[in-house]
């Protein structure tokens, strides 16, 4: 669970449905005096505002209750909760959550509102620590994608110089060692993507850049993988053909099993 400080208050934020919400019981904490969230709630701005984002944001949301609690919101008499707000609206932006990390939890557009609700000062403070989460968060996938991409690199390099070393004559045109360096990167594509850079060219002639450049991060991941192994079988004189047999079903068994990967998924 991801948390964020803001003036001294501990807030912690869940990911629902990709969505971060962060927990308005938390938020509570740094109001002066004695306040509950029904008290926000049943305010009229407050229904309004949610009127709205759950407009924008919710096809499901039943108009027909929310305008029965706009009509009263507001009144001495009325209060409703969270856990009410939601089974009569079906709203999808509050969240009642019981367990260890139990309270109410707020879209983070509705959590900012709820903030200036505390205060002005305590809104902006709570803007400016989410954003520097979300671009700490945003550093280490992007750092995680440079590491996928240097290592792809790295073992390009190990493949091309098992290549030289071994398929390569001597004294041979650079058209012709061009020629076999093209050969066994399209043994990984066949054996990766099911066709070769010819291949993906033809099929994707609007698109700049090779049949690599759009690979995932899940796919370069294999790809680093099946060229340290293209190397080691170029090393053993396995033939080309029965090297293409092999990697393609080391591609299918590695794809498998990456793409459910949590360490992956982070990544992407």
């Amino acid at each position: 669970m991801k948390k964020i400080e803001v003036k001294g208050t501990e807030i912690s934020i869940i990911s629902v449905n990709t969505q971060d919400y962060l927990s308005i019981t938390d938020m509570i904490n740094a109001k002066d005096g004695e306040f509950f969230i029904s008290d926000w709630l049943r305010n009229r701005n407050t229904v309004e505002f949610l009127g709205i984002w759950e407009s924008l944001n919710n096809p499901n949301f039943n108009y027909g209750e929310y305008a029965i609690i706009k009509s009263k919101a507001g009144l001495n008499s009325y209060k409703i909760s969270v856990k009410e707000w939601v089974k009569k609206t079906n709203g999808i932006g509050l969240r009642a959550k019981s367990g260890r990390y139990g309270g109410t939890y707020a879209h983070k557009d509705i959590a900012f509102e709820f903030g200036m609700w505390i205060s002005a000062e305590f809104k902006i403070y709570l803007i400016k620590e989410f954003q520097r989460l979300q671009d700490d968060e945003n550093q280490r996938k992007n750092l995680g994608w440079d590491i996928k991409r240097n290592l792809a690199k790295i073992n390009y390099k190990i493949h091309t110089e098992a290549i030289k070393q071994n398929l390569i004559p001597k004294q041979i045109t650079k058209n012709q060692t061009m020629q076999i360096y093209a050969s066994e990167a399209d043994i990984l594509n066949l054996a990766l993507f099911g066709l070769t850079a010819k291949d993906w060219r033809e099929k994707n002639n609007q698109k700049q850049g090779n049949i690599r450049d759009y690979a995932n991060v899940t796919q370069l991941v294999c790809l680093s993988n099946l060229e340290n192994l293209n190397a080691e079988f170029i090393r053993q004189e396995i033939s080309q053909p029965e090297r293409l047999i092999k990697l393609n079903k080391i591609a299918i068994s590695q794809m498998k099993l990456l793409i459910g990967h949590k360490s992956i998924k982070k990544l992407k």
